[in-house]
Formats: structure tokens, C-alpha cells, sequence
């Protein structure tokens, strides 16, 4: 899985910056527990922090060819590479390793930069190429692994993590205005990243990099194409190309999993999986008391435990469940953790904390795990896929779907600067460039032609979000999650296919039911939709108000952003007030102040 960095510079000799590019690569330690490095010539460096998953010991980068005149820096896997090999072979290359990553830089010798193109995988590299005094940065069709850039006077800087960048003297630290919109905006803009000067490579896209600039070249998009099988063939096509992807990515020289919900996208993949690898082990997460005292929500129909339990006894995995005790949420130096993985204030409070602990609990017994994230947004699996009000706003379905993690986003904002950001102009912006993305069939009816706007919009913004929170928590353990759904060819099948076709049968995710039913317990196969859980201990709202408090008391930094009264407001409520958005600002002001002490901003508003 591992972490790159890297630094180009033209008109600078970085033998000399040895140490910055070393300091560079240690922010992405978490990443690549395993094994790190970097590899300098007078113009450009790279390095590296490996987590070994394939060849352990022959897959160290940075990798070379060529008498050190093409050098690969390379994150995530591709689960083609066996192919691949034998192709290259065919042509003339000859290997020193079994890993994918010198596959990939042999796939760039033969075919440059149209590599990306032969890759199924997840994954985001760059190659220095000293013949052309290129640089190449190249990033997955979905964004499944994160890849930033920040130009520099003479060159480019570029890491897996914002924070990689940060650590070069030359990258700025400031946020400005413009910078919060999307902050606050969730509409996951292409290319956006929160500090000034500094971006995101876009998935499906190649950088390349020479003294004369910047170019950037798609080499997929999400496209629209013409679906002819019937029911039963394209049931049989979805069931036929997740259990390639689920076969595919079972491929590890360490030991591997599946987290387990007990929902149907990670039984599917837990059915799936237990058919091709005996003895497969799964995990889940709960919280203490969840399931005695659980309380049905606007999101959550019943807990997940005896659903997990079917699925467990069903396919016959070795389980455990990593039980989350209230008190190790509120452990102030987990939330910084968590903070510090996430690189943005503003987040999701106990359930990116949570996810951490599970993945971090998971790391203790696998390197690799697979996980159901992108079915929804592939399928067409949440609430607002299906609620007429929300499809048919004229903005993204999930903030015209009113739940505690979108409500009055901007509450916690200074009132400043709540006045000069025009969130609806921005919001509204943003929506109508994604739809301008949209490419239609002729004669398709006006449902048809909503729908088609609305799983483009999920699986060109929102699964991207998903994809990158799912990324930060789980390398900021040193797990590599795999994601099936999220297997370009299957995307591009299951998009095209008609909505009346994906909702056959009346009910959400009609598609992926039909085609993982046979692997599944009829009570999971059956089950509806339910999120990943949040604690419902009181307590943990208590905590927080208290812990609110204390930052009140300090007269935090992050009262340059968070509104000092709305603070106050809320550390007067009682317990029982503190649900809903007043509890997810509450979060977000604790992220706020952890992240300003760790990332010592300079505001520009």
C-alpha cells in the first residue's frame, strides 16, 4: 500500500535537501510501517514508506531501471499484474521480483504514461524519467488512493498525504477564504485541497511535469454507453465481475480479511470471499452496550450485531468483534490521531475515532482487508436515491437529504465568517458544473435521465470522499482496505445499466441483491440499509460538552475559525439537547482545536 512523496526543482540541487526529502517521507511513516527510503539525483527526489503486502522482500522502492535513469515511487496494488508480467515478459522484459510495483515501472518503459490505462487496481505513483527530465504523476480510475501536488518556483512538490507536502519549507501554510467553501461545502471539487497553492491530483488523470510546466491528461472517465442485456444476463454479468474483483484482490503474501457489518455490501463480499479462501477471518465493530440499548435513529433501523452473527454462522469465518469503549472515544490524543490522519478540522468525531480503533484492532492480527465501501453509491443504495424530494432538488441528493451530519454545516462558523461565504452561490456552482459532466443517451425518458445525473454525481464527488476518509483512517494503522465495488469495469457496467433495471423489484440495490443472494443468510440478502454506527452512550455527549468547555477555557487558536459563542451556547445544554447537529458541531469544534494546534495554520481572512 505504502506512502510517496517527492520534490522536482530545475533550478535547485537537491542532493543537497537531503534531509528536507527525508523529513518529507517520515510524515508518511503510518503508511509504510514497514520499510522507508528516498532516492535523490540533482533534480528531482523521491521516497518512500512501504507497507509490504506482495514479495516482501523484493518489492523495496524506491524502485530503479534503466542504470538509475527511471526511478518509480508507487502506492496501492494492482490485481492485473500477474497478467501483465507475462505480457511485458512476451515483449522482451525481464523481472528481478515478483511485486506488482516493478511491473508497473516495466509497463511504464514499454508503454510511458498509457500504463494507467492497462492498470485494474487501486493505486496513485510517480516516475521521475531522467532521459526527458519528466516527471510523472499518475493516479486510479476512482481515487481510491490520494495523491496531492503544489507548485513550486522551479518545480512541483507531491505526497499521498497533504502533510507530506507541508513538511517542505517551500509548500504555504495558509487558508484563505476560497479554501472554506468547500470546507463547508462537501461537494468534493475536483482537485481541491484546503491550503493554499496546493491540489489534488483527480482520478483517471496523468500529471506530467517538465521545466516548461504542468500537462494533465485524462485517461478514464466515468462514460455513457448504450446497456443491451436483459434482467437475467445482467445480474449474471454483476455477479460474475464482484466475484472476479473479490478473487482478484484476495491475492496478498499477508494475512488478509473482511470487515463485516452485517449489511449487505460486506456480506456480499464476506459470501464471496469464503467461497475462493478456506479459514476466511472477519471483523465487525460495536460499541459497549450498543446492542442491549439500542435506539432506532433517522439512519439506523436495528443494530448490527445479530446480522453479523447470521453471516458469521452462514459462511462459517472466524470473527471477532472489536468492542469500542466510550471512554477510549474521548481520549483526547485519539481524536489528535485521528485529526492528524484526516489533515482537515471539521470532521466526523466518533466515527472516524471509531473506525480508526477497529482498524487499528484489525492491524493487530492482518495487513489487508476487504470492505464493502462505493456499493451504495454504485448500486444506488441510500435513502435519497429513493426519496422523490431529495433526487429531485437542484443540488447533490445527499445535502437536499436532511441528516444530523449535513444540518446547518456552517453553525459552528465564526459569524464573520458565515457572512462571507456564499455557501448556496458555491454549492449551487458546483452542482451545476458536475451535471455539465453528465453525458446522456438519446431517448432516454426524463427518470431515466435524473437518475443517470444523480449515480454520475455519487461516483464522481461522493464516493471520492468516502474513499478518502476509508484511506486515511485505515493506513493511519498500517492497513491496507480493499475496495471491490469500486473495480472500474464493474462501475462502468452497473452505471450504465438502466435505473428500471437497478430498482427492478422495487427496492434499493435491486441489482446486487439479486446477484450475492445465493452466498447470503434470506434475513441479510433482505435487510435494509443501515450506516456505519455511532455510539448512543449520553455520556459521550456529556464528555464532550466538558471537553468543549476546556477549549473555551484555553481560548483556543481555533476560535480564528469556530464561533465562540455557539460554543458557549452549547456547553449550557443539558444532555439530552446535545443530539443531532448540536452534537456533530461539537465534534467538529474539538477537530477544529486539535487540528489548529497540530497543523499551526495561517489563517488569511
Amino acid at each position: 500500500m505504502c506512502g510517496i512523496t517527492g520534490w522536482v526543482a530545475y533550478d535547485t540541487d537537491l542532493t543537497q535537501q537531503q534531509d528536507v526529502l527525508a523529513g518529507m517521507t517520515a510524515t508518511l511513516a503510518a503508511r509504510g510501517p514497514d520499510a522507508g527510503d528516498v532516492w535523490v539525483r540533482p533534480r528531482a527526489g523521491l521516497g518512500h514508506r512501504r507497507l509490504a503486502v506482495i514479495d516482501l522482500p523484493g518489492g523495496v522502492q524506491p524502485m530503479t531501471a534503466l542504470d538509475d535513469t527511471v526511478a518509480l515511487v508507487y502506492s496501492g496494488e494492482v490485481y492485473n499484474f500477474v497478467e501483465l508480467r507475462d505480457e511485458l515478459a512476451a515483449r522482451g522484459h525481464r523481472f528481478r521480483t515478483a511485486s506488482d510495483t516493478e511491473v508497473v515501472l516495466n509497463g511504464y518503459l514499454e508503454w510511458g504514461a498509457a500504463v494507467a490505462e492497462r492498470l485494474n487496481g487501486m493505486f496513485a505513483f510517480a516516475v521521475w524519467d531522467e532521459r526527458s527530465g519528466s516527471l510523472t504523476l499518475v493516479r486510479d480510475r476512482l481515487g481510491v488512493k490520494p495523491l496531492y501536488y503544489a507548485e513550486t518556483r522551479d518545480g512541483v512538490l507531491f505526497g499521498s498525504e497533504a502533510k507530506a507536502i507541508l513538511a517542505n519549507p517551500l509548500a504555504s501554510r495558509k487558508v484563505g477564504l476560497d479554501c472554506l467553501h468547500e470546507l463547508v461545502g462537501q461537494t468534493k471539487a475536483p482537485g481541491w485541497a484546503l491550503w493554499d497553492g496546493m491540489r489534488e491530483v483527480e482520478p483517471g488523470t496523468v500529471l506530467t511535469v517538465t521545466s516548461q510546466g504542468i500537462r494533465e491528461h485524462v485517461y478514464w472517465r466515468l462514460g455513457t454507453t448504450e446497456h443491451l442485456d436483459d434482467q437475467d444476463t445482467t445480474v449474471e454479468t454483476v455477479r460474475s465481475l464482484l466475484s472476479d474483483a473479490v478473487r482478484r484482490q484476495l491475492v496478498a503474501d499477508v494475512p488478509q480479511g473482511v470487515l463485516l457489518s452485517g449489511g449487505l455490501d460486506s456480506s456480499a463480499l464476506t459470501g464471496l470471499a469464503a467461497e475462493v479462501m478456506p479459514g476466511l477471518h472477519t471483523f465487525s465493530v460495536d460499541f459497549t452496550g450498543q446492542e442491549e440499548n439500542f435506539r432506532p435513529d433517522e439512519l439506523r433501523a436495528a443494530s448490527d450485531e445479530a446480522f453479523v452473527r447470521e453471516v458469521v454462522t452462514h459462511v462459517g469465518s472466524t470473527h471477532r468483534t472489536v468492542t469500542v469503549d466510550t471512554r477510549e472515544l474521548l481520549d483526547p490524543a485519539l481524536r489528535r490521531t485521528v485529526v492528524r490522519a484526516w489533515d482537515l478540522p471539521l470532521g466526523l468525531g466518533d466515527i472516524n475515532s471509531s473506525l480508526h480503533l477497529l482498524f487499528r484492532a484489525i492491524r493487530a492480527e492482518s495487513t489487508v482487508a476487504l470492505s464493502g465501501e462505493s456499493a451504495d453509491e454504485v448500486f444506488g443504495g441510500y435513502p435519497w436515491f429513493h426519496h422523490e424530494a431529495a433526487r429531485t432538488a437542484r443540488t447533490f441528493p445527499w445535502l437536499a437529504f436532511a441528516h444530523s451530519i449535513n444540518t446547518d454545516r456552517m453553525a459552528v462558523l465564526r459569524e464573520d465568517l458565515r457572512d462571507r461565504i456564499d455557501i448556496e452561490a458555491y454549492v449551487a456552482d458546483q452542482y451545476a458544473t458536475a451535471v455539465a459532466r453528465v453525458e446522456f443517451l438519446d431517448g432516454e425518458s426524463e427518470l431515466e435521465r435524473q437518475m443517470r445525473v444523480i449515480c454520475h454525481l455519487h461516483l464522481t464527488r461522493l464516493v471520492r470522499a468516502l474513499l478518502d476518509r476509508k484511506d486515511r483512517m485505515s493506513m493511519s494503522t498500517g492497513l491496507e482496505v480493499r475496495v471491490p465495488f469500486c473495480d472500474h469495469r464493474l462501475v462502468e457496467y452497473v452505471y450504465n445499466t438502466p435505473w428500471a433495471l437497478k430498482s427492478f423489484d422495487g427496492r434499493e440495490k435491486s441489482l446486487l441483491r439479486a446477484a450475492v443472494r445465493h452466498v447470503l443468510p434470506v434475513s441479510v440478502a433482505d435487510r435494509l440499509k443501515s450506516p456505519y454506527p455511532s455510539v448512543q452512550d449520553t455520556k459521550y455527549a456529556t464528555a464532550l460538552q466538558s471537553q468543549a468547555a476546556e477549549v473555551l477555557a484555553a481560548d483556543s487558536a481555533a476560535f480564528a475559525l469556530v464561533d465562540r459563542g455557539w460554543v458557549r451556547a452549547a456547553v449550557a445544554l443539558t444532555p439530552e439537547e446535545i443530539t443531532g447537529p448540536r452534537r456533530q458541531g461539537l465534534e467538529r469544534v474539538l477537530d477544529a482545536h486539535h487540528w489548529v494546534q497540530e497543523y499551526r495554520p495561517e489563517f488569511t481572512f
